[in-house]
């Protein structure tokens, strides 16, 4: 093996690049082994809350951020039925970035490998797919890569490597499933001379369907039932755009759009979560801990609060060179109750609305959604707890 940083991470996602960032700026040598040649992917999420652009913020970072390209988003809308009505407003909030920011993922973890690189204790490793642990004497001590070679980690492995983490298809901690009755189809429609902007959603009988502004064009989600790609797939692109052009009917699809079906990827969703986050000499933070149903675009953020609350409570004595293991439980600790409270609430929307609209029954608005509508100071509830989360975190720690 080679040389040994500190700590190793797999995954170039939001968790392991943030917590890469966090720990080398806290004087922590990280190295961060990402499995693909590049960023660019879209089955990636987008909004990047109020929450992350404090931390942002906290470590100087926000204005530089904000420079990448981005749409702002003030407020949530969904038609319901037919008619558009207002959920929540993210005005008011205490927070140096009032808004989400919609952000292509890529250009978000461009962002951060941009700053992490300046730090002379980072490093990553792109086209390194994680294909294993290396143990001894019952503790982690480094990570296998398919190609077969093997690192050794100083102090820690650090999992972040989603939903499809090793620690879960190797059955290395043992895995909670809370069920989800739905997958999305993902694919683009030019924009063209559509109106609207920012993030609109739309919930019909039998279907519901979301719009995310990429400037020129639309990035769809099409929310099917889950297990039903198949049946969905052989209705064909023209069954498809229909639907569409029902969900939004002021939008107006060009042409050239949906005339492929390798144009409609299929992301299957999933809401889990590990029961134990850790063993000794490893810890699993963001998707590889907890995987997040796409209700309320949390996941993300979710991902981030939980890089700053590991590099709150292991930075310090990583750097001071004590034992990593005794503080693995105090990281789920932290951060197993805000998950478990947002899960929770995306559950009963599986259960309550999205299970029964794919099924086809009657549309009715639930009367939160009408007193929402109605009164604007209600909608600020909302926009707090999807803004801002639960329990936020605040960078602790002092650059090296």
């Amino acid at each position: 093996m080679e040389d040994a940083p500190d700590i190793l991470i797999a995954g170039g996602g939001p968790a392991g690049m943030m917590a890469g960032l966090l720990f080398a700026r806290a004087g922590v040598s990280v190295r961060v082994f990402e499995k693909h040649a590049d960023f660019f992917r879209d089955f990636r999420g987008d909004t990047v809350h109020p929450s992350t652009m404090e931390i942002l913020d906290q470590l100087g970072l926000l204005e530089s951020f904000l420079e990448r390209p981005h749409n702002r988003v003030d407020g949530a809308s969904l038609r319901i039925g037919g008619a558009d009505y207002k959920l929540g407003t993210f005005e008011g909030l205490d927070t140096p970035a009032p808004f989400i920011a919609m952000m292509p993922q890529w250009e978000f973890l461009d962002f951060l490998r941009v700053e992490a690189q300046k730090l002379p204790t980072f490093s990553l490793t792109m086209c390194g797919e994680v294909a294993g642990v290396i143990e001894e004497d019952g503790r982690v001590v480094g990570l296998r890569l398919d190609d077969g070679s093997a690192h050794r980690a100083g102090k820690l492995v650090l999992m972040a490597d989603g939903r499809g983490s090793i620690v879960r298809d190797q059955g290395l901690l043992p895995l909670r499933s809370l069920g989800a009755p739905m997958d999305v189809l993902w694919f683009k429609i030019p924009k063209g001379e559509n109106a609207g902007d920012g993030l609109r959603g739309s919930v019909q009988s039998g279907r519901m369907a979301i719009l995310i502004d990429r400037g020129d064009y639309w990035q769809s989600a099409f929310i099917i039932e889950k297990g039903s790609g198949e049946a969905v797939r052989a209705r064909g692109l023209g069954w498809l755009r229909s639907s569409l052009e029902d969900a939004f009917p002021d939008l107006v699809i060009p042409d050239e759009a949906l005339r492929d079906q390798d144009e409609v990827k299929m992301l299957s969703v999933s809401l889990d979560r590990l029961e134990r986050w850790w063993r000794p000499g490893l810890l699993a933070i963001g998707d590889a801990a907890h995987a997040m149903s796409p209700v309320g675009g949390v996941g993300i953020n979710l991902a981030i609060q939980d890089a700053v609350a590991a590099s709150n409570i292991l930075a310090g004595p990583l750097r001071r060179g004590e034992d990593p293991d005794p503080l693995l439980a105090k990281v789920q600790a932290r951060r197993e109750w805000p998950t478990r409270v947002i899960q929770r609430g995306q559950k009963a929307a599986h259960d309550n609305v999205i299970d029964k609209v794919l099924a086809g029954g009657p549309i009715e608005v639930p009367l939160p959604v009408k007193l929402l509508d109605r009164y604007a100071f209600l909608r600020r509830m909302p926009g707090r707890l999807i803004g801002l989360g639960v329990r936020r975190e605040r960078v602790e720690t002092k650059p090296a």
